[in-house]
């Protein structure tokens, strides 16, 4: 089965999944989206109301800033693949509960088992978390972590995993905006110290 098979039968699956309550409230799930060969994959906390609407992940006004930072990078979005630890809208964008996190993941799994990239950058505290537990990284806060490459092994496959903040914590912090964008600088050297721009 190829790769795209293989993530259209996990977009089926989750558009029409009620494993925890949180389909009762969507008005979309949102599996994730794009190459599916990437060498990156962004992993985020959970959709917000943009994304509920369109279906889509990072559409909001953080998604816009994301693809900003793409570009500064020489990528787009059909260049990587973006999606989130959990698949469905939490209620007025609530933090995910563990029970959430636990039954959702498991997509997620199979998503980087399909896809195979070389790193995965994850975008806030949640994501960075999930990632760092599959690992055996010890984490304590994003604040910590970012900016840090890690060769760990997720799922049996070797990765390179990046921290960094949220897209939308830039949007209400200068600080963490520059951070962010600090970030990608370091990511933009390391990948093209590794010809993979």
């Amino acid at each position: 089965m190829s790769v795209n098979e293989l993530l259209d039968i996990i977009v089926s699956e989750v558009t029409v999944c009620t494993k925890c309550s949180l389909w009762e409230t969507r008005k979309n799930a949102v599996p994730g989206e794009g190459n599916s060969k990437a060498r990156i994959m962004f992993i985020g906390e959970a959709p917000g109301r943009s994304e509920d609407i369109m279906g889509r992940p990072f559409v909001g006004d953080a998604g816009k800033f994301l693809e900003t930072l793409l570009a500064e990078m020489s990528l787009s979005r059909t260049d990587v693949f973006i999606c989130n630890i959990l698949k469905c809208r939490p209620p007025g964008n609530r933090p995910p509960k563990p029970i959430e996190i636990q039954t959702c993941t498991p997509y997620l799994d199979r998503q980087i088992n399909a896809i195979n990239p070389r790193f995965i950058v994850t975008l806030g505290n949640f994501s960075t978390a999930y990632i760092f537990q599959k690992t055996g990284l010890p984490f304590t806060s994003i604040t910590n972590a970012h900016g840090k490459f890690h060769k760990a092994t997720v799922l049996n496959k070797k990765i390179t995993i990046f921290p960094t903040f949220h897209p939308a914590a830039a949007l209400y912090s200068p600080k963490y905006k520059q951070e962010i964008i600090n970030d990608f600088k370091l990511l933009k050297r390391e990948l093209a110290k590794r010809g993979k721009t």
